[in-house]
Parts: structure tokens; sequence; C-alpha cells
């Protein structure tokens, strides 16, 4: 019967996962600009708090910071496009300098592989490129088509950011109104955690990867390689998604100094790499993140596993922003359950004592019989004046 029980409660539970992320799954074209946007208030909510407390009203401080957010961005993007396009003819060069080398060594002794064998191997290569490209393609463009444009999302994203943090502080007080007293407290603490969370992980995670892409792009310029500024920022977007960006975003930038310097630089740039992030997993994390954030490497990998194959990329963005999330409100049902039971263990006449003088504090009537245990008088309580 125990086992029996406990099936069926897992038998609930998944079937309840299941249906909500079939929901999440139909509603995806509006569930990732509300979750983008999300994310993005993190970053742009304390530059506009820090102006509203200076005196600017909260329309204008939103509108600036999302300005300057803008800006920004289309900066990063004007710099790294035309070192793309000027270096990316000179690196398929090298590349295809780089394959015709690959193949006289597999051709050689000890290995003696033969043309067809070759051949058929780089075919392979190339396919599952070619495939790895189309599912890149398809996890960063999920829900947009039928969003019309990419440029439409992006917008909305926008929009929602600006009003998110422009009356983002009226919210929790609204909720609470809406939702009743006891569960408007609920709710409100728990929102309260989850927001604190997000912001301190994408904040914390920002952070950690600046510095990853400052310290290996400047290696990677120092030795020379070509699309340096390219492959830093690459590093820096890598770093929002723990454990498999770093390895793809280190991967690509040993394969490029490979291609373009030869395997002594390659070798360098994996050396820099593996230096910067254990400095960055042993010394900068457990020093910038709280240990309320922190999440095991296994949930990590497993989030980012299954939101990537789920949703894709920004599958894989949003998981571990998303595990982190669960996790705040996973504790807080502990901390109830834990304060419950311990409820449940105080004597009947200490729980009627301190009822009874709670509500003298707060100057509210209550019926004292209804909490005085069997065989204990009530005491008599006067209502507070005022």
């Amino acid at each position: 019967m125990w086992l029996a029980k406990w099936s069926l409660v897992l038998v609930a539970i998944a079937l309840g996962a299941l249906l909500f992320g079939w929901i999440i799954e139909k509603l995806w074209v509006i569930v990732l600009p509300v979750l983008l946007a999300i994310v993005v208030c993190t970053v742009l909510w304390p530059p506009t708090r820090a102006m509203t407390k200076r005196g600017m009203p909260s329309a204008a401080a939103a509108a600036t910071t999302l300005v300057l957010f803008i800006a920004v961005l289309a900066g990063i993007i004007a710099g790294i496009v035309p070192s793309v396009v000027s270096q990316a003819p000179e690196l398929a060069n090298k590349a295809t300098e780089g394959i015709n080398q690959v193949q006289d060594w597999l051709q050689g002794p000890p290995i003696n592989l033969k043309d067809d064998q070759i051949d058929e191997g780089i075919h392979t290569i190339v396919t599952k490129v070619q495939e790895s490209g189309t599912v890149i393609a398809s996890g960063v463009f999920t829900g947009v088509s039928t969003a019309s444009s990419l440029l439409i999302t992006l917008g909305l994203v926008l929009v929602l950011s600006f009003f998110f943090i422009k009356d983002g502080p009226r919210f929790l007080p609204w909720l609470h109104s809406v939702s009743g007293g006891r569960a408007g407290r609920h709710l409100e603490v728990v929102l309260s955690r989850m927001w604190e969370t997000l912001g301190g992980f994408i904040r914390t995670q920002a952070l950690v990867s600046l510095i990853d892409a400052v310290f290996i792009g400047a290696g990677l310029l120092i030795l020379g390689v070509p699309l340096a500024p390219v492959l830093a920022i690459l590093t820096f977007i890598g770093g929002f998604i723990p454990i498999v960006g770093a390895f793809v975003a280190g991967a690509l930038a040993v394969l490029v100094a490979l291609v373009a310097n030869g395997l002594t630089t390659a070798v360098i740039v994996l050396i820099i790499i593996l230096v910067v992030q254990q400095i960055e997993g042993n010394v900068l994390q457990p020093v910038l993140q709280s240990k309320s954030m922190k999440l095991h490497a296994v949930v990590v990998l497993l989030a980012v596993t299954a939101g990537a194959s789920v949703f894709g990329i920004v599958g894989a963005f949003l998981a571990v922003p998303a595990a982190a999330v669960a996790a705040v409100a996973v504790r807080y049902i502990g901390e109830q359950i834990d304060e419950k039971s311990a409820e449940a263990n105080i004597p009947d006449d200490v729980a009627a004592d301190e009822d009874i003088d709670d509500a003298e504090r707060e100057g509210v009537t209550i019926d004292e019989a209804a909490v005085a245990p069997k065989g204990i008088a009530p005491k008599s309580i006067t209502p507070n004046a005022g």
C-alpha cells in the first residue's frame, strides 16, 4: 500500500509537469517575451531604482535605462560585425589549409587511412555540422516565427521591460490585495525571494562572464588569434549557460586558434581558458554568489540539458534561472512545513498564551475560550485603546 500510494503520487506529479510543459509550449510565443523581459529587468532595475531615489519620475528613469541598454547592445553589434566580415574569408582559407594538413597527417603513418575513408569521415562531419546548425537555428527561433518576426518579439520584450521596471514596485501590493491576507503574504514573500535570487544570479553571472571574456579575450588578442573580439563576446554569452556554454565557447576559441595560428597557439589558448575557468569556478562564484543561490552541478547540468532539449538555446539560457527560482519555492515550502511541525509540538497551554499575547500586542479582541485548552482557565483580555 505504501508503494502504491507513492506510485500514484509520482504519476500525478509527472502528469502535472507534463501538462504544465504542454501549456508553456503552446503559449511559448507569449511566455518567451515575458521571461526574457523579466531577465532584462533584473539587470536594468538597479540603475532605474537609483534614478527614482534621486527624484526622477519612474517613467523617465525606466526610459533612460532602456535607451542606454539598447545603445550598448547596438554598439557591441556594430563593433563585432565589421570584424567578422573582414576576417571571415581569411579564416575560411586557413580552415581549408588546416583540413588539408589533417588529411595529409591521417594518410601517413601510423594511421595510414585511405582517401575514401577520409572523404567519408569529412562528409559525416560536414553533415553533422549542418544538422547542428539547423537545430541551433530552430532553437533560437522557436516560437518566434509564429509571432511574425524576430523584430516583433524583440520589440515586445523591450515594451514589457519598460512597463515592468516602471510599475514593478506596484505589483506585489496589488497581488497581495487581490489574493487576500494569508495567501497574499505567502505570495509576497515567495515572489520577493524569487526576484532577489533571480536578480542576484543574473548579475553575478554577468560579472563572472565579463571577467572570463576580458581575460580570455585579452589572451586571444595577445596571441594574435583572429576574431578575438567575437570569441570574447561569445565567451560572455556562453557564461550564462553554465558548464555547457563555457565548454562550447572554449572549444570554439581553441579550434579557431588551431586553424589560424597552429598547434602551439591552440595549446596556449587551451591553458588560458582552463586557468580562467578554474579561477572562476573555485574563487569568483563562491565569493560572489550567496549560498541560497548555489545549485549543485548535477542539477545545473540536468536543467540545461532539459531546457535545451525542449526549447533549444533559449531553453538552455533560461534553464538555470528557472531552476534557481524553483529552488526558492521548494525552500519556502520546506520552511512552512518545519514551522507547522514546530507549532504542532508546542504544548497547548504555551500555544494559547502565545495567541493571547499576540492579540494583546495587536489590539485585537479574541475569544479566550476558543484558544484556551481544556482544563485551563482563559485569560481576561481588555482590548488596547485605539
